[in-house]
């Protein structure tokens, strides 16, 4: 398979998946219960095994590592565990209607943060460009 293809595809479930955070969030904000939906609860997960399996293809292709020869990727890595943990807080584990909004909106931060890191590949996100 092509580079340019599997970037693509890694692009496009990148959209899938920031997409399906925030319709869950903003079902799951007022209430968790609202997510129930089996499609809600798979379809994110297997998306977002095909975004990982995609990412790390392209980091095998130009041979770069996390925590080793690549600062970006490495706060790419970082801040997609920050962004999943934040992201359980929105969409179930938050205790108060308070609690899941600021976590979805401080995931949908980590999320720039890691798009500006793919774009810029500096760790630095958008304030490298």
């Amino acid at each position: 398979m092509s580079y340019l293809a599997v970037k693509h595809a890694h692009m496009l479930f990148v959209m899938i998946s920031i997409t399906l955070f925030m319709l869950r969030a903003w079902l799951a904000v007022p209430s968790p219960a609202r997510i129930q939906n089996k499609v809600l609860k798979i379809v994110p997960h297997i998306n977002d095994t095909l975004l990982l399996l995609c990412g790390i293809w392209l980091a095998i292709h130009i041979h770069q590592t996390p925590f080793g020869n690549s600062p970006w990727l490495t706060a790419k890595v970082i801040g997609l565990v920050l962004y999943i943990l934040v992201g359980t807080i929105a969409i179930k584990r938050g205790k108060t209607q308070g609690q899941r909004l600021a976590a979805a909106l401080a995931a949908v931060g980590l999320f720039a943060y890691i798009f500006g890191v793919a774009i810029s590949k500096s760790p630095l996100s958008w304030l490298a460009l």
